[in-house]
This record gives structure tokens, sequence and C-alpha cells, in this order.
């Protein structure tokens, strides 16, 4: 159960949406890709994982590209961004922080907001710990929180019925024990879009993004974060910016993780959303997209 649960968390689902051009720039160790989406502020968001592509995020990024420029990018290792070499010493926090940093030196911009999903609300917080002068605000979308608490907390069994739980250990088992068929793979996709949506109808549509993604580099990712005690909370006790929080009333991660966030961050709001899983444009895009939009309206400013 527990490795299951370490396994998964953040496993990233996309919402379905169009793809724009990516465009690319080397890096010292590999190949940054990202998309860019509309004019004005620039907004970076940071999508969940870890090792899964930006991809499907730019439906998100073009919600949210009609007064501003929203940009994603695939990771490092990721998508179409490539790395030479995928091991602990290239796989890490602090080379994932440092991609973001080179990011925005590659567009020019002095400063930008980050809005982080999940595992990408940890990048967030850490870039923006890191290079606090270049961060206009933040927006911590569903966020996996600033520090380790999510591992002794995150429970994907949670959001489930005891009739779903069990088919998620039998698939689960199914595929340890050398099925690799893809319907076996769907059918355990399909039932944990269920655990991180509130609304099931949208699980079976989106389910395929579950069968994808480098665990190598989510293992890799989080023996990282576990092996630094990965703990932000004294130097975000000092982040003076904006912060927004966002967090589903029904989800895999846990509500004390945005709870604690909020009582740390000395310049934060936090919205609660009812009938919200952890994907709050998928579920409740009517409140999820009126906050970030209105954030943004509040925060942008042109510095270019």
């Amino acid at each position: 159960m527990k490795r299951l649960s370490l396994v998964l968390i953040f496993t990233f689902l996309h919402s379905l949406g169009s793809f724009g051009q990516y465009q690319s720039f080397k890096t010292p160790d590999g190949e940054l890709a990202f998309q860019s989406f509309g004019k004005g502020f620039p907004v970076l968001i940071i999508n969940g994982g870890p090792g899964i592509s930006s991809s499907g995020f730019a439906d998100l990024a073009q919600k949210l590209s009609e007064k501003n420029t929203t940009i994603i990018y695939d990771q490092r290792g990721t998508g179409l961004s490539k790395l030479e070499h995928l091991n602990s010493s290239t796989i890490n926090l602090n080379l994932m922080v440092e991609d973001i940093e080179l990011l925005r030196k590659h567009l020019g911009y002095d400063k930008w907001i980050v809005l982080g999903h999940s595992f990408g609300g940890m990048l967030a917080y850490a870039y923006s710990v890191k290079y606090p002068e270049r961060v206009q605000a933040m927006i911590q979308s569903h966020s996996g929180g600033l520090d380790l608490q999510i591992l002794e907390n995150f429970d994907v069994y949670s959001q489930l019925s005891a009739t779903y739980s069990d088919s998620l250990n039998h698939y689960s088992a199914k595929i340890q024990l050398g099925d690799t068929s893809e319907e076996t793979a769907r059918r355990r996709a399909t039932i944990l879009a269920r655990a991180y949506l509130y609304n099931d109808s949208l699980a079976t549509g989106i389910s395929g993004r579950f069968m994808n993604g480098n665990m190598r580099i989510n293992s890799l990712m989080w023996n990282d974060l576990s092996q630094n005690n990965f703990d932000l909370s004294a130097e975000l006790s000092q982040f003076k910016k904006p912060v927004l929080i966002l967090n589903g009333r029904n989800e895999v991660a846990p509500l004390s993780l945005a709870e604690k966030a909020h009582e740390i961050l000395p310049n934060s709001q936090l919205v609660i959303i009812d009938r919200c899983g952890h994907y709050g444009w998928l579920d409740r895009p009517d409140i999820y997209l009126t906050e970030v939009s209105r954030f943004l309206k509040q925060h942008s400013k042109s510095n270019l």
C-alpha cells in the first residue's frame, strides 16, 4: 500500500487540450523545451509529476492567456526536453530550479508570476526561495506543500470506494506480476483518475495520462527530496510576495498542506474549492479560473 502511494504521488492527470509549437534551447547538460501562449505579463506554469511532460497543461495555459503570456515547459528529461544522462546527478531539485532560471533568462523576463501545480508547487516554492527577486507573485495550485508532510499524509485510496480500492489493488498486482497488456494498464489508470477527480465522468477521458510518465525520474526526484529533507518553512515565512493558494476539498493531497502554507506565508490567500478534487480547472473551472484570473489581473504589470 505504502509503495503504491509513494510511486503515484502527483503522477499528473493532464487536461485535454490543443498543442502549440514547442521551442527549445540548449542547457549545460541537455535541452529545454517550452511553449508560450498569449501576450502580457509572463506567467510560468509548472506542471506536476515528477516525470511527466507539460503537454497536458496547454489547455490551462490557453485559458489563462487572454491577458497574460503563459509559458509551459517540459521538465528535464521529460517530453521534448533532452537530457544526456539520467541519474541522481542530473535529476535533483537544485538543477530543476536552475532550469527555471535558465528559461527566464532565455525569454528575457525580469520578473514573472509562477504557478506551480501539485509537485510543481513544491518546485515553485524552491524557485521562489532561491530567486525571490524574480518572482512577482506566486500561485500554489493543489500543491504538494512546502515540506515533506505529503509523504506521511498522501493516500490515493481516501477518495475511492471499497470496490474501486479493491480493483486498484487487483490491477496493480497484475502489473507487478508482469502483466504488460494495455487493457490492464488502462483499467488501473481509469480507477486512479477517479481518485484524483471529484467528477467521475471526466475519469475515462483523461485516464490515458496515467499510463505515461517516466517513473525513473519520479523515483530519483523523490529520493533527492527525501535525502535532503525538503523543508522550506523557515525561508517561506520571510517571503513577502503575494501568494494565492488553491485546494480542493475532496482530493488526495490533504487540506492540511494548504492550511499550513497559508499560516506560514505572510501574504497569502487561501481558497478551498468545494466539490473539487486535485484539478480545479477540470472539476470546478467556475471557481478555479475566476480566482486565478482575478489574482493575475491584480498582480500583473508590464516589466518587459
